[in-house]
């Protein structure tokens, strides 16, 4: 079998902190037609994404999204990875992101029928290490909404 060669990523994520994101980004997105963050800023003690909105999100839908991540948590979902060409990769995801030079091989992420994107960073084996994600503040300005949050054990 060929090994999968990938660019060498350049941070060391908290991978708890890391798959939460992944779920709440992928959510948001799907949620709100608004596309994954166009700023993201992963850490382990707090976290935020930043999304192009049309309008700020409501109390009640920051809720419904932390429900339902926690719920896919609990679930105790596998955290998958592929690797796959570029060309391969086009059709599913948007390659914008990708740093100029990257290797023809990409690394794909999968929870479950949770959510799937390129990535090269660190991850959980599976939901249930990531703990329970609160969203601890919201901000809407100038089109953009940002969400921080955090993990509780």
């Amino acid at each position: 079998m060929q090994d999968n060669i990938i660019n060498e990523h350049n941070k060391q994520e908290y991978p708890p902190m890391h798959t939460a994101e992944h779920l709440l980004n992928g959510e948001i997105a799907r949620r709100y037609g608004c596309g994954r963050a166009f700023s993201a800023h992963i850490e382990r003690k707090k976290s935020k994404l930043d999304y192009h909105m049309e309008r700020a999100l409501t109390p009640a839908e920051l809720k419904s999204l932390e429900d339902y991540i926690n719920s896919i948590v609990a679930e105790d979902i596998p955290v998958s990875e592929e690797f796959i060409t570029q060309s391969e990769a086009m059709d599913r995801f948007d390659m914008s992101r990708l740093p100029e030079g990257a290797s023809d091989t990409v690394r794909v992420i999968r929870i479950g029928n949770y959510d799937e994107c390129l990535c090269a960073g660190s991850h959980v084996a599976h939901t249930s290490e990531i703990g329970t994600l609160r969203i601890t503040s919201s901000r809407y300005q100038d089109g953009a909404q940002r969400i921080v949050f955090k993990l509780e054990n």
